[in-house]
């Protein structure tokens, strides 16, 4: 009996562990990437248990501790003063309580590992600079037609090409992603060639007003990600992400910062000299997702941020969408049931727990950046709750 075949719109993280998870249910892949070759912007991202189990499960926890870095704990700091004011242990504790560390990696390694598992796979075939233009579903075939004029067929289409994705366009028709009004500079330092003080092991997030920064260490703790999100005007090209930023921007927007975190600040090189200065994303996201129908129709679904992108305030947009490719190969190995009720089944038993981390990433961005005595409460939440309120065991913890 022939394979059925997966066709999959983008080779990001998520598009790639879709091609992974449908080959170990059972598929056929073809991955269509828009780019001419595989490739990452540097950044880094945190992976919460939740989406590291999922790793393992893959047969990746190997690979992921050879690239990735296990901090030992997550403390939050006041950005005027720098008093700590709260910590999660993570390490050892984390593992034990979820099945599954907390890791933070690099995007460009996240994305290596994965496609270096889904090449070991013999019924995947990656096909790039072809990005995927629109798509034609006849209730029996799901066909693609790509820029540069090749046409596909397949079983079922996965769109996984991103916050502007031309996927979600056709199957939808629905508005342009919402700018949000808040700007992330991100950049890269070798820890080596930081001062002794500035050097760091754990994820630290200094909260301040209208601002906040978060620093942690990846590949193997060897590089520090840094990404200071600010409220301000985009550029007038909202949609043109990873801008050269300059470090002038960056500094007005600061304001008044404690002197530890203005250092961090000052200690990234200028854009003009070095290759790991600010970058700059301006950050655009769409509601909650609202029912099942807007994760699939048909032969067509949609994963990762084609289906639901947030803001970065949970840390969890990786994460989603590799949770989203493991439950959709899950789905798709139901043979019992028609492409597209699988489909319908990959969009039910995933929109309610993405809706709620959108939801959840918005307000937890309005008590980051808040201001005046909302400012003050939260500083206090923090300080007597601590390890309670930062802790997400709802999010964490396995399926029961």
């Amino acid at each position: 009996m022939a394979l059925k075949q997966l066709l999959i719109a983008g080779g990001g993280i998520g598009g790639l562990a879709a091609a992974l998870a449908a080959t170990r249910a059972g598929w056929g892949v073809n991955l269509f990437e828009r780019a001419p070759q595989f490739s990452e912007v540097g950044a880094g991202i945190q992976l919460g248990p939740n989406a590291t189990r999922i790793l393992q499960s893959w047969g990746l926890g190997r690979a992921l501790a050879e690239v990735a870095a296990f901090p030992e704990y997550l403390q939050v700091r006041n950005a005027s003063s720098g008093v700590v004011l709260g910590v999660l242990p993570l390490g050892e504790q984390i593992r034990t309580r979820y099945s599954a560390p907390y890791a933070t990696i690099h995007r460009a390694d996240i994305h290596g590992l994965l496609l270096a598992a889904v090449q070991q796979q013999t019924p995947s075939q990656l096909h790039l600079d072809q990005g995927v233009l629109e798509f034609n579903d006849d209730g029996n075939q799901v066909s693609v037609s790509t820029e540069r004029g090749l046409t596909v067929e397949g079983n079922a289409l996965v769109g996984a090409d991103g916050l502007w994705s031309r996927v979600r366009q056709q199957l939808l028709g629905d508005s342009p992603p919402r700018v949000t009004g808040h700007l992330a500079y991100r950049s890269m330092l070798r820890q080596s060639a930081l001062p002794e003080r500035l050097r760091s092991t754990r994820v630290t997030a200094w909260l301040g007003p209208r601002l906040h920064v978060v620093q942690y260490p990846v590949r193997g703790g060897e590089w520090m990600n840094v990404v200071a999100i600010v409220q301000g005007t985009p550029p007038e090209s909202a949609s043109g992400w990873d801008q050269v930023a300059y470090a002038a921007d960056l500094q007005r927007a600061m304001g008044a910062t404690c002197e530890p975190l203005q250092s961090l600040m000052a200690a990234v090189p200028e854009a003009s000299v070095h290759t790991h200065a600010w970058r700059l994303w301006p950050l655009s996201d769409r509601a909650p997702v609202s029912g099942s129908g807007q994760m699939a129709k048909g032969l067509v679904a949609l994963l990762g941020d084609a289906a639901h992108p947030m803001r970065p305030y949970m840390a969890q947009g990786a994460g989603m969408a590799i949770e989203d490719a493991a439950a959709f190969a899950g789905a798709l190995a139901e043979d019992g049931v028609d492409v597209p009720g699988r489909l319908g089944r990959y969009a039910l038993a995933r929109w309610q727990r993405c809706a709620r981390v959108q939801a959840r990433s918005i307000r937890n961005g309005e008590i980051f950046h808040s201001t005046g005595l909302v400012r003050w409460g939260r500083d206090a939440s923090i300080r007597l709750f601590g390890q309670r309120i930062l802790d997400v065991p709802w999010l964490y913890q396995p399926a029961s």
